[in-house]
């Protein structure tokens, strides 16, 4: 039987979407569990813009800061300010958390929602 290359890109895209959807679920089971350990409901994870309004919350910062994220360049600024205060939330402050959820988000936030270790300690002062 003779497979066309077709056949390969559309096995090929099957198993990307399968690899997609997995790490989308495991985000979102791990967002969930986070939301949870700082006594947040659980399902704001899966509310687009919500979930934004949450974690600011839980970081200390004022709901009001959602609408900087609709200003271009403006919006990697405060998203990167408003990551901080999420993980100093979760007695995770500096430069090192923050580099690693940007660039490692797949494995460190699933690591954060999982570890025992990792407890919401409260809102930060900063």
């Amino acid at each position: 039987m003779d497979y066309g290359y077709s056949d390969v890109n559309y096995g090929a895209l099957t198993g990307l979407w399968v690899i997609y959807l997995a790490v989308l679920v495991l985000m979102i089971a791990s967002l969930w569990i986070l939301f949870q350990k700082a006594g947040k409901p659980g399902w704001a994870a899966i509310v687009p813009i919500y979930n934004t309004v949450v974690m600011l919350e839980i970081g200390g910062k004022p709901g009001w800061w959602v609408l900087l994220y609709f200003i271009p360049f403006v919006n990697i600024v405060i998203a990167i300010m408003a990551l901080a205060a999420f993980l100093r939330a979760y007695g995770r402050g500096g430069a090192g958390p923050v580099l690693l959820m940007l660039f490692f988000s797949v494995i460190y936030l699933p690591y954060l929602a999982f570890s025992k270790n990792v407890q919401h300690v409260g809102t930060p002062n900063v």
